[in-house]
């Protein structure tokens, strides 16, 4: 059987499945639709959500020009089926294209095989607990989304580089940054310091290198809540310590919940062992991001 015929299979389905259960939209990663015709298509159905990891795909659907506030760019990693389907729907989140009251049926599938083969039914309360948990919302921490999607973009694609061949290990702190930087301190002369303003911030491309060379000092990044990196190396000073912190996880996961425990922050931590990626929001575990096995991309 063709993939375009186990693709359009795949859609007609989530379609039917999400009237059913009344969800609130389809999701679904458009990487592996080749037709422009079907691109247009699901750009026209105002209950799908699209997202790409692909370039390529991307940029055909922002020559189509439409319906730019349901286009969700993903980075461009080996992600497992379920973290693409995490990443997506967080950035969804983070922009506001959803809330935590919808439930989706989510399509995800393998570039490399060109296919859509997992299906999802995600409620966006239940799965990012956090809403319910405390009386603020993770959505209501996050200023300006553009910038949180960038710190967790870079930090996808750290990850999934590396440095020289070799992971990368490292924590992001966005947000109420004076009281960050009150519980913190510096681990080596801050190598941001003195730098002007417009040539430190997360939102220009150019400083990805500079952060991956910089991630090799310990310590994390602040960030604040415009994008502007205030340091690097810095010693976060809070950390957790209790039962329900998950086993197996080391000093710089705990203080990335730590800081996020005592202060408005939002962390985004990279782990040198695995290269999987977890997002902290009051000093708890918000989401996690795992990579795909070898070749499951």
């Amino acid at each position: 059987m063709k993939m375009e015929t186990i693709n359009a299979a795949m859609i007609q389905h989530a379609r039917m499945i999400a009237e059913e259960i009344c969800a609130t939209a389809v999701m679904i990663y458009v990487d592996v639709i080749k037709s422009r015709d079907k691109l247009v298509s699901l750009l026209k159905e105002s209950h799908c959500i699209l997202a790409a990891r692909d370039p390529e795909v991307m940029e055909e659907l922002s020559d189509l020009g439409e319906c730019d506030d349901r286009i969700i760019p993903v980075p461009y990693m080996n992600l497992s089926r379920n973290s693409q389907i995490k990443v997506a729907a967080i950035l969804a989140l983070s922009k506001g294209i959803i809330n935590n009251n919808d439930r989706l049926v989510c399509l995800s599938g393998s570039l490399k095989h060109g296919i859509l083969d997992s299906l999802l039914i995600l409620d966006v309360g239940r799965e990012f607990e956090m809403f319910s948990a405390h009386e603020l919302g993770f959505t209501r921490q996050i200023e300006k989304p553009h910038v949180f999607d960038r710190m967790l973009t870079l930090a996808l694609e750290l990850a999934e580089e590396g440095k020289e061949g070799k992971p990368i290990g490292t924590i992001f702190v966005l947000g109420d940054h004076e009281k960050v930087m009150e519980f913190s301190s510096q681990m080596i002369i801050n190598p941001f310091g003195g730098v002007p303003e417009n040539q430190r911030n997360i939102l220009d491309p150019g400083l990805k290198e500079t952060i991956r060379e910089f991630s090799a000092i310990d310590g994390a990044y602040i960030i604040r809540e415009d994008g502007t990196i205030l340091a690097a190396g810095r010693d976060l000073k809070a950390f957790v310590d209790n039962l329900d912190f998950p086993q197996g996880l080391g000093a710089r996961h705990r203080a990335a919940a730590g800081i996020t425990a005592i202060t408005k922050a939002i962390a985004v931590a990279i782990s040198e062992s695995t290269g999987d990626v977890r997002v902290f929001s009051q000093g708890r575990i918000f989401m996690e991001i795992e990579k795909a096995r070898k070749g499951a991309f």
